[in-house]
């Protein structure tokens, strides 16, 4: 398995490629073992992880929006602004299907295929204006099964929506940004206004809160919050204990 690694290190693999490989060893030898009984043992726990870089954190500020929106056509405007207000993943937007949005109840359910799971998401004002856009427009008319079509009437594949997206950061002048950083964008501006990480989770549809926590250094203000609690806690004992002892002295 060592070998292995090298000859992957030698092809150009990276870390993270590696590390998914070796972790499914690791799954197949466990089944072997202890479902199976094919093996004894499960070599690939001895085999350590290679070491990965830290995780992209890339997010777009309000000002980037501003530009990437204007350099956008109105259907990839439309996905782009629903991406940044829900947190979705690029597959999830695209196979949004109208039977699966709640207009009167402002919320969406997204089936995650990733995970297997199924979330509701509560809508912004601006998440819910395009879904209503949506709506009027002929491509986007309720018949549809799908949510974001193209103006000719077709789907959304991921090749369209790629040469589309990557053209309206050349316009702007927006650079190292990819359509999943709008999901991280959802995620940080959440943290930066305070959301819990138990929320943020829930929303962004993370099976593992470690892949939440990757938002931990944004959650200043929750932190913040947490002390003024604390500090408020004080000054009301002490405010109780100084007003019974005034009771108690007349």
């Amino acid at each position: 398995i060592t070998g292995y690694k090298v000859q992957r290190r030698r092809e150009g693999a990276s870390p993270a490629t590696i590390n998914r490989e070796v972790a499914l060893m690791k799954h197949a030898f466990n089944l072997a073992l202890k479902e199976w009984g094919w093996v004894s043992d499960n070599p690939a726990l001895k085999v350590s992880m290679e070491k990965e870089p830290p995780s992209r954190d890339r997010w777009l500020t309000y000002e980037e929006e501003r530009k990437l929106l204007g350099a956008s056509p109105q259907w990839l405007k439309e996905i782009v602004v629903f991406a940044v207000e829900t947190g979705c993943r690029r597959e999830e937007i695209l196979s949004l299907l109208w039977k699966d949005v709640d207009i009167f109840q402002k919320a969406v359910t997204i089936f995650g295929k990733k995970t297997g799971d199924r979330r509701t998401i509560p809508l912004t004002g601006r998440a819910l204006e395009v879904l209503k856009e949506r709506a009027r427009t002929k491509a986007g008319a309720i018949s549809g099964d799908l949510v974001f079509m193209h103006p000719e009437g077709s789907k959304v594949n991921i090749h369209t929506l790629r040469s589309a997206f990557k053209d309206a950061l050349e316009r702007s002048g927006v650079q190292d940004f990819r359509f999943h950083d709008l999901r991280h964008t959802f995620a940080t501006r959440l943290a930066q206004t305070g959301v819990d990480p138990y929320t943020i989770q829930k929303l962004m549809g993370h099976t593992s809160f470690t892949t939440t926590q990757r938002y931990a250094h944004h959650f200043v203000e929750s932190l913040r919050r947490g002390i003024e609690n604390l500090e408020k806690s004080r000054k009301e004992r002490e405010e109780k204990i100084i007003t019974n002892l005034s009771q108690n002295a007349s």
